[in-house]
């Protein structure tokens, strides 16, 4: 359970080619690129890499490409995305014996489970393992909020030690602190909330658009955690509009489409996604465009 929570930590996508088969040449190459432009790990099969829409033996051999490609050079975390806890149970242990450093781990799907259910389906998992587990609290996306009541139940999991925060709600960051103190890192889980979550105290941040501009991703967070605010304030304001890619319903196709374009991926989707079209295409284009030309000299910030 010796994860080191902080940093940049793309989400990544899975790369298919154009029949909807795994692209494994391809994440390798994006793999090598996040490594080389200094991130600090990565979360494979989240909802970038579209989970859902890989078969179980697909997950887990995207994992074993995954983790032999890194070779140990950063973190690899996985999205433990699955409809009941015996699943999520298989799929921890079988990713632990594949070598991953840790699960990201989702409520049951498609099932909106009650407070103690989903406590319960935490609980199960937790146990099934000995990898350490964050909590994935996203109820804007997956409508199950993990309050602080939940959390102190949890608490008592030695492994479960970290929280991707997702609720947009930048208060939830002080009042976790305050109620847990250390207990767990708090990682920021929305993009067009960072710099105010790194701010608060988020040892990390978990990320879409780092995929595309992964330099940029890692110089914020190092200015936002070296305190030269007025610096980050700049890279976030030339930022802003690719984070927000990152908070609508299409932002893995978002993403993906953005790749493509920096030629760092491709858009291929897996139903029930489609590839976007008219004029959600069109802006994704513009807004792209319009980082590229603006993009700003990281060399003039001299950080390290």
């Amino acid at each position: 359970m010796n994860v080191n929570w902080q940093g940049v930590f793309p989400a990544i996508s899975t790369q298919f080619n154009e029949d909807g088969s795994i692209n494994y040449e391809s994440n390798a190459r994006m793999l090598e690129d996040l490594i080389r432009d200094g991130i600090d790990g990565i979360i494979a099969l989240g909802t970038i890499g579209e989970n859902a829409s890989l078969s179980p033996e697909e997950k887990r051999e995207f994992i074993k490409h995954t983790v032999e490609t890194v070779n140990g050079r950063i973190l690899v975390l996985t999205g433990c995305t699955e409809n009941t806890a015996e699943a999520a149970s298989l799929y921890a242990q079988d990713v632990e014996k594949l070598g991953v450093d840790g699960l990201m781990l989702l409520p049951a799907m498609v099932y909106r489970g009650t407070d103690r259910e989903v406590v319960t389906h935490y609980q199960t998992v937790a146990r099934s393992t000995q990898l350490p587990i964050m909590i994935y609290n996203n109820p804007v996306g997956y409508g199950v909020d993990i309050n602080l009541e939940m959390t102190a139940i949890l608490a008592e999991e030695e492994n479960i030690v970290a929280i991707k925060e997702s609720t947009t709600d930048t208060r939830r960051l002080t009042e976790l602190q305050s109620r847990f103190g250390e207990r767990f890192s708090i990682l920021c889980g929305v993009d067009d909330i960072a710099l105010e979550s790194l701010l608060l105290g988020a040892t990390g941040w978990i990320s879409g658009l780092t995929n595309v501009f992964p330099r940029e991703s890692v110089t914020l967070y190092k200015l936002a955690r070296a305190g030269r605010l007025e610096e980050a304030r700049e890279i976030y304001r030339w930022f802003m509009p690719l984070l927000r890619l990152d908070t609508i319903p299409t932002l893995v196709q978002c993403i993906k489409f953005a790749e493509q374009i920096v030629g760092r991926g491709s858009e291929n989707v897996r139903l029930p996604r489609l590839t976007l079209i008219g004029e959600e295409r069109a802006y994704v284009e513009q807004v792209i465009a319009h980082a590229l030309e603006t993009r700003i000299n990281l060399d003039k910030y001299n950080i390290d």
